[in-house]
């Protein structure tokens, strides 16, 4: 089934999967979900998250991760209701509401609030939106952002550091970060602002660091992870591919044999004999 999306103002409606299910995902700004039916299942640096049908879940902005989305055990195709709250947003709720300044939030990225039967009471009054989506104006928008905050903060007080610590990324060793995330198949402007940089800063250390390109290393150093991981784990080509940060599989064979000599095929075949 080919995914459907409804964006309306910072409220998202998506339902179905392509062909290929998994996906790298960056998100800006603080997303809060509810899996409708089907599972998603999210992988980052905290482990795994699987959302299921009915879970709720609240994740930090600024983080990477990959997901996979496929059919729950009825069958149902994965659909998912979210809603991004931005730092306008709680910029302007934090000024009506004299939220003081918050330290540095160091906990959970991802917080699961399946239990909250008000977070979930909350995402029921959406449900007739998906098929009435223009009903969803901006100011009623606005009025269910600030209630969703209204419902989190009512759930500890973490959560005001959580979504108020406007704090944002200061320069980072990139040479650490870039050789953990490298998988992450993502635009060098989202890895230069997740290391607290400007595109052209990011470049210009990432050079003077690597002696090469952002382009040409990512490549290579999928390339290298790729052999390793069809050679000595005995991995299939088809699964590979993806995990390393390649968005198709012709592309990456193309690549895997410039620099190889072989295509990852033929390597996997070698390896199985």
């Amino acid at each position: 089934m080919k995914e459907k999306m409804i964006l309306q103002h910072n409220f998202l409606y998506s339902c179905g999967y392509e062909k290929v299910q998994s996906s790298e995902h960056y998100f800006p700004e603080h997303a809060l979900g509810i899996m409708l039916s089907g599972e998603s299942h999210y992988f980052s640096d905290e482990g795994t998250f699987v959302m299921e049908e009915g879970t709720i879940c609240l994740m930090r902005r600024n983080q990477l991760f990959k997901k996979l989305k496929k059919a729950g055990p009825n069958g149902k195709a994965p659909s998912l209701i979210s809603i991004f709250l931005d730092q306008n947003t709680l910029h302007q709720y934090a000024v009506e509401n004299n939220v003081p300044k918050q330290s540095v939030y160091k906990n959970r990225a991802m917080i699961d609030l399946t239990e909250n039967v008000f977070v979930k009471g909350f995402f029921d009054s959406l449900l007739p939106y998906i098929d009435n989506p223009k009903k969803l104006t901006a100011k009623i928008a606005e009025l269910k952002a600030f209630e969703a905050i209204e419902l989190l903060l009512q759930e500890g007080d973490m959560f005001q550091a959580f979504l108020f610590d406007f704090g944002e990324s200061h320069k980072i060793d990139l040479e650490t970060y870039m050789n953990h995330n490298y998988k992450y198949n993502i635009p060098l402007q989202s890895f230069a602002k997740l290391t607290g940089r400007s595109l052209s800063t990011f470049k210009r250390d990432f050079t003077k660091i690597f002696e090469t390109t952002p382009e040409k290393w990512l490549q290579q150093k999928r390339l290298h992870q790729a052999y390793y991981l069809i050679l000595e784990k005995k991995q299939r080509p088809s699964d590979v591919y993806l995990e390393v940060g390649f968005e198709n599989i012709s592309h990456f064979s193309f690549a895997f044999k410039k620099l190889f000599g072989l295509t990852p095929a033929a390597l996997a075949s070698g390896s199985m004999g």
